[in-house]
C-alpha cells in the first residue's frame, strides 16, 4: 500500500535534511574522489573476504509495463516502484560512506535522472566519483542472450554506456557484465563483453545439473573462451550460488518477512543467533569457490524501495559478524571489486568453450519455448532494427540535426534497447505488457520513418516525395498502392556496404505495369497472385490481390518508377489435383518440376510435398513436413512435450505459378497451415513463406521439418546471436549429461537467430530464418524449426497467464520466412550463407511516393561509396554519435575457416563523411581503444602460476589520424570475425 500522507511528509523532510547536510559536507570536503578499482574497499589477508553486493533487479517490463514499474502503478499486479528505489538508495548511501549500490538498467536510471534537480545531480555525481554508486552492465536493459541479434545488443550497450559517459564521465563506466536474469547464456554475449573491454561477467541461471556438478568441482567460476576465430576473447565468468537473492533468512527488504537484526538491550536481541546463521551459510558457500573471496548478493526483484531498512540491517550484520568471529571479513562491495580481488589472488580457473543453452532450472523443464514465443513480436523487433539501421545511415548522409530529428532517432534507439530486454524479445511478458512493447516500438518506427523521409527529400531528386513506409507488406498490403500503383515511385535504401541485387514485391491490383529505373530503362517485371490464405485474412483489405515483382540493383539509394500499361497476358496458375494412390500414370506425371537456371524443385503429385532439390551441383531428396507437439504444460518460457511429435500426414493441395522471374508453389497444408515455396531467377536459395494460425485446440507447438539423406551423425550447428556457429551434438552437452528421459525433444532445442545447419562429407543443408526461433535435429539428416506456439497453461513461475495470443477476437496468425541452401559439404561454401544472412537481416527498405512529385532539376546528393571494401566486410554501424561525431563499425563477417585477414584503406570514406579526425574505440564506442586494459585470468593446469596480475591490451595499434595525415595512416586490417569501431569527428560546418 502507499504511504500515509503523514509518513510521506516525514520521509520527504528526512530526505530534504539529508541532502542539505550532504551538500554542506560537499562544499567543505576537498579530498580527491577516486572511482573504479581504486575505490574498492580494502580486504584482509588470512581471512575469507565476504563481498556484500546491494542491488535491485528491475525488469524493464514483464508483469507490468515499463512505466508502471517506474512509477509504481498497478501494484496489485506486482509491488514495484523503481523511482522510489533510486530516491531512497541515494539517501541511504549519503548516510554511510562505506555503503555501496550497483545500478544496472540504464533505461530506468536515465528516466529518473531527467527528473532530478541540478543539486541532486551533483550529489549523485559525487557518489559515482567515489565508487559508491557503481554502474554494472550499463546497457539500456539487461538483454536476453538467446533470441537477440548481435547488432541490436551492441546498439543497446552503445546507447546505455553513452548516456553514462555523458552524465558522469569515465567513473560511470562499468567493468563487468551483470546478466543475472537471462534464461541461459550465449558465447557471443561473452565475446561482446570482451570486445567492449569488460573484465568479466556474472550470472545467476545455469542448468541445474551443470550447476550441481560445477559446485562440487569448484567450477562455478571459469574462463570462457568466447570465440573460435578471435584471439584473446577470454572472459572471466562467475555463477552466483543462491540465484541473485540474499542468503535465506537475510532478506531485509520491505518485500520480505525475514527477521531484522535486533541488538542493544532488547529482550529479543538475536545478534548471536543471526551471526551464527550467517557464518554457517558462509561456511557452505565457501566450499564451492576457489579463492578466499566470496560474493554475496543482497537484493532481488525491485528491492530497496525502502533502502534505509535494508542498509540499517546490513550495517548491523557487518558490524557484528566482524566483531564476533575472526574467519570472515564482511564489507560492502561491488561485482567489479570482487573481480579485482580474484584477479589479485593469481588463482587459476577451469575453461569453458561452448555456451549455457538451453537452460533448465529443474528436471523436465527446459526453457526452450521462449526461443519462439510471440513470433510476430520477434519479427516486429527485427523490423525495428531494420528501420533503425536505415535511419541512422540516412541521418549521417543527410546531416539531420534538428532537435526533433535527434529526439526521434534517440527514441527509436532507446525502444530498440527496451526490446532486447530478457522479458521483451523473449516473449515471456504478460499480454498487456506485450501490447505496450508493440505500441512503443510502433511509435519509434514512425518517428524513424519521419526522419528517413526528411533525409530522402534532401538526398534524392524527389524533394517533395512522400516516402511512405508500408509496415504490412508481410501480408501483401500497402495503403499507398491499394487504390492504384500507377505513377508510383519505389525508393529503395540498401543498409549494406556493397551494391546488392534483390527482388522487390509491391502489392498491386490485377493490372499490367511497366517498371523503369532512374535512367528510364525498362526493368523486367511481372504480376503474381497473392496466396489465397493471405487473401482470406478477415482483417486484410483485398484491394490488392497481386504483387508486382521486379529485380533491383542498389548501391545506397535507388528509385524505380511504376507505370500502368495496357493489359498484357499474364502467367497462368497451373492447378494440380493430388493423384490417388491407385491411379496409374507415368513417372513424369507423378511429379511436378519447378525450376530456374540455378535451382530445380520436384513436388510429389501424390502428396503435394517437396520431394527433391537440386542446386549448386548437388541433388538431394528433401521432404518437408509440418508437425505438432500437443502440450498441456508448456508456457511462455518452457516447451514440455507430452508425447512425440505428430507429423501431419494428410496430402496437400497445391498450385504452381510458373513466371519468368519467380516460380511459386502455393500449398494448403492444414486448415490453419499454408505455405508458399518460391525460387527466383538468379537467386541461389529457396524461400518458404509460411502462414500459421489460428492454432486450434489446447496447447500446441507447430514445427516444420526438413528430412534429407545427409549422414549428420547426430551433429548439427546453430548460430550464436547471428555470428559464429556452435557445434551441437544431439543428447549431449559440453560439461555435463542432461536429463532427457522425459523431454528428449525439448532438451535438444537451441536458439536459432539466423541459421541452423547439418552436413556430411558430401553435402550441407542450411535453413536461414527471419526472426528468432527454436530449432533442432532430432534425427540424422533432419532440420526442424518451431514456428508458432499457443498454450493454455500457466505454471506460476512467470507471467501467471497462458501464452494465448489473440487478434481480432481469434487466435494469433503469424507469417514468416525460412530460406534453404543446399551445397557441397566443403566448409568454404558457407560464405554464401553469410552473405544471404546479411541480405535477410537487412534487405532494402522500401519507400513509396507519387512520381508527379519528381522534379527533374533536383540533383541527388553524392553519397559515400563503400563498394571498395572487401566483400567480406560488413557495414555494421554508421550513425550520428554526437552533434559533431559519427560512429562507424566495420566487421569481417567470415570466420577463421571461411575467410582470411583483409586489409583496406578508409581514407576515401573518411573524406566523404566530412571527417577531420578519427580515433578507434572499444566495441561500444565509448572508451578509446588505447585505454582498454582488461584483466587476464589464468587457466587451471596451464603451466606455472603467474607471478603478478596480467592484462589484455589492444592487439593492434589503435587507429588515430586526422585529415592532414597521409592516406597510409587510414589503413585498416580485419581478422576473421573482427569488428573495429571508429569515431569520426566532422569538419565544422
Amino acid at each position: 500500500m502507499d504511504s500515509t500522507p503523514t509518513h510521506r511528509k516525514h520521509t520527504a523532510m528526512k530526505y530534504f535534511y539529508g541532502i542539505i547536510i550532504f551538500l554542506v559536507w560537499l562544499a567543505f570536503d576537498t579530498t580527491e574522489a577516486v572511482c573504479g578499482y581504486e575505490s574498492c574497499p580494502e580486504t584482509k589477508p588470512f581471512m575469507v573476504n565476504v563481498h556484500l553486493v546491494p542491488h535491485s533487479h528491475d525488469d524493464v517490463g514483464w508483469l507490468k509495463t515499463v512505466d508502471q514499474y517506474y512509477y509504481g502503478h498497478k501494484n496489485n499486479i506486482q509491488h514495484a516502484r523503481v523511482q522510489y528505489i533510486l530516491d531512497t538508495v541515494i539517501d541511504a548511501l549519503l548516510e554511510n560512506p562505506t555503503r555501496r549500490f550497483i545500478q544496472v538498467e540504464t533505461a530506468f536510471f536515465a528516466k529518473w535522472w531527467q527528473e532530478q534537480t541540478e543539486s541532486m545531480k551533483q550529489v549523485v555525481n559525487r557518489l559515482v566519483n567515489e565508487g559508491r554508486l557503481v554502474f554494472t552492465g550499463g546497457a539500456w536493459t539487461m538483454n536476453d542472450e538467446a533470441a537477440v541479434n548481435y547488432q541490436s545488443v551492441i546498439d543497446q550497450f552503445t546507447v546505455g554506456l553513452k548516456f553514462l559517459d555523458e552524465a558522469f564521465g569515465i567513473c560511470a563506466r562499468p567493468h563487468v557484465g551483470w546478466q543475472i536474469d537471462a534464461f541461459g547464456h550465449s558465447r557471443e554475449q561473452a565475446s561482446m563483453f570482451a570486445q567492449m573491454g569488460f573484465d568479466g561477467q556474472f550470472f545467476a541461471r545455469m542448468d541445474h545439473r551443470d550447476k550441481s556438478k560445477r559446485a562440487d568441482n569448484l567450477g562455478l567460476e571459469m574462463i570462457w573462451n568466447a570465440s573460435e576465430s578471435l584471439d584473446e576473447m577470454e572472459l572471466f565468468t562467475g555463477m552466483l550460488y543462491n540465484h541473485y537473492s540474499a542468503p535465506p533468512g537475510f532478506c531485509f527488504d520491505l518485500l520480505c518477512n525475514d527477521d531484522p537484526i535486533v541488538d542493544g538491550t532488547s529482550y529479543d536481541n538475536n545478534v548471536g543467533d543471526r551471526v551464527n546463521e550467517f557464518t554457517k551459510y558462509l561456511e557452505g558457500l565457501e566450499t564451492h569457490y576457489r579463492s578466499y573471496h566470496i560474493m554475496v548478493p543482497m537484493g532481488d526483484d525491485f528491492h530497496y524501495e525502502n533502502a534505509h531498512k535494508n542498509y540499517k540491517n546490513m550495517d548491523k550484520l557487518i558490524k557484528y559478524v566482524n566483531s564476533l568471529q575472526f574467519r570472515y571479513n564482511v564489507f560492502y562491495s561491488t561485482p567489479s571489486c570482487y573481480l579485482q580481488s580474484l584477479h589479485q589472488t593469481l588463482e587459476t580457473w577451469p575453461n569453458k568453450t561452448q555456451d549455457f543453452l538451453p537452460h533448465s532450472h529443474e528436471a523436465d523443464s527446459f526453457w526452450t519455448g521462449y526461443y519462439t514465443s510471440r513470433p510476430t513480436q520477434k519479427r516486429f523487433e527485427r523490423d525495428g532494427n531494420h528501420m533503425l539501421q536505415t535511419v541512422k545511415q540516412l541521418s549521417v548522409f543527410a546531416g539531420l540535426s534538428s532537435d526533433q530529428q535527434k529526439k526521434d532517432l534517440d527514441y527509436l534507439r532507446q525502444i530498440m534497447g527496451v526490446m532486447q530486454h530478457h522479458d521483451a524479445i523473449t516473449g515471456t511478458e504478460k499480454q498487456e505488457v506485450s501490447n505496450d512493447y508493440d505500441r512503443l516500438l510502433y511509435d519509434g518506427i514512425i518517428g524513424g520513418a519521419s526522419n528517413a523521409r526528411d533525409a530522402l527529400r534532401v538526398l534524392t531528386n524527389l524533394p517533395e516525395g512522400e516516402f511512405e513506409s508500408c509496415l504490412q507488406l508481410n501480408i501483401s498490403e500497402c495503403a499507398f498502392t491499394k487504390d492504384s500503383a500507377d505513377n508510383v515511385v519505389v525508393t529503395l535504401f540498401n543498409p549494406l556496404a556493397h551494391t546488392s541485387s534483390q527482388y522487390v514485391r509491391v502489392p498491386v491490383r490485377e493490372e499490367s505495369y511497366q517498371v523503369t529505373d532512374e535512367k528510364g530503362r525498362v526493368v523486367a517485371s511481372e504480376v503474381v497472385p497473392v496466396a489465397q490464405p493471405v487473401l482470406a485474412l478477415k482483417y486484410r483489405e483485398n484491394n490488392t490481390q497481386h504483387e508486382l515483382v521486379f529485380k533491383a540493383s542498389v548501391n545506397k539509394i535507388a528509385s524505380y518508377f511504376i507505370k500502368k500499361i495496357e493489359k498484357t497476358e499474364s502467367k497462368k496458375i497451373v492447378l494440380h489435383n493430388r493423384l490417388r494412390k491407385d491411379e496409374t500414370q507415368s513417372d513424369v506425371d507423378s511429379e511436378t518440376v519447378v525450376q530456374t537456371s540455378q535451382i530445380k524443385l520436384v513436388i510429389d503429385n501424390y502428396t503435394g510435398r517437396l520431394k527433391t532439390i537440386q542446386m549448386n551441383g548437388v541433388v538431394e531428396e528433401i521432404e518437408q513436413n509440418f508437425g505438432v507437439f500437443k502440450t498441456t504444460r508448456s508456457c511462455h518460457y518452457i516447451f514440455r512435450e507430452d508425447e512425440p511429435m505428430d507429423v501431419l500426414s494428410d496430402d496437400i493441395e497445391f498450385a504452381v505459378y510458373d513466371g519468368d522471374l519467380v516460380k511459386e508453389i502455393h500449398q494448403q497444408v492444414d486448415d490453419y497451415i499454408s505455405q508458399v515455396i518460391r525460387i527466383y531467377e538468379g537467386v541461389n536459395r529457396v524461400e518458404f513463406e509460411w502462414l500459421i494460425g489460428p492454432i486450434p485446440g489446447f496447447g500446441r507447438e507447430i514445427i516444420t521439418i526438413f528430412d534429407s539423406g545427409i549422414s549428420s551423425d547426430g551433429v548439427f550447428y546453430t548460430d550464436s546471436n547471428g555470428r559464429e556457429m556452435i557445434r551441437r551434438e544431439r543428447d549431449k552437452r559440453e560439461d555435463f549429461s542432461p536429463d532427457l528421459e522425459k523431454q528428449p525433444a525439448s532438451g535438444n532445442y537451441y536458439p536459432v537467430t539466423s541459421r541452423i545447419a547439418l552436413q556430411d562429407n558430401a553435402k550441407r543443408l542450411v535453413l536461414l530464418n527471419d526472426r528468432s526461433q527454436g530449432g533442432s535435429s532430432m534425427n540424422d539428416g533432419r532440420l526442424e524449426i518451431m514456428l508458432h506456439r499457443r498454450s493454455y497453461f500457466s505454471d506460476g513461475s512467470g507471467a501467471a497467464e497462458a501464452l494465448n495470443e489473440e487478434q481480432f477476437g481469434d487466435g494469433l496468425i503469424a507469417r514468416g520466412k525460412l530460406f534453404l541452401i543446399l551445397n557441397a559439404g566443403a566448409k568454404e561454401n558457407t560464405i554464401a550463407e553469410r552473405q544471404a544472412e546479411k541480405e535477410i537481416h537487412l534487405p532494402f527498405w522500401k519507400f513509396f511516393s507519387k512520381s508527379k512529385n519528381a522534379i527533374s532539376n533536383a540533383v541527388p546528393k553524392l553519397l559515400p561509396d563503400f563498394n571498395d571494401l572487401p566483400q567480406s566486410v560488413h557495414l555494421l554501424t554508421l550513425e550520428p554519435f554526437t552533434d559533431d561525431e559519427i560512429l562507424l563499425r566495420l566487421e569481417n563477417f567470415l570466420d577463421r575457416i571461411e575467410g582470411k585477414v583483409v586489409s583496406f584503406n578508409i581514407r576515401s570514406i573518411f573524406d566523404s563523411l566530412g571527417g577531420s579526425e578519427i580515433r578507434e574505440a572499444t566495441l561500444d564506442g565509448n572508451l578509446p581503444l588505447e585505454e582498454m586494459k582488461r584483466m587476464k585470468f589464468h587457466h587451471y593446469g596451464a603451466g606455472p602460476m603467474p607471478r603478478k596480475a596480467e592484462f589484455f591490451m589492444s592487439q593492434h595499434k589503435p587507429l588515430s589520424a586526422n585529415k592532414s595525415h597521409e592516406a597510409s595512416e587510414f589503413s585498416v586490417t580485419l581478422n576473421p570475425m573482427q569488428i573495429r569501431t571508429f569515431i569520426i569527428r566532422k569538419e565544422p560546418v
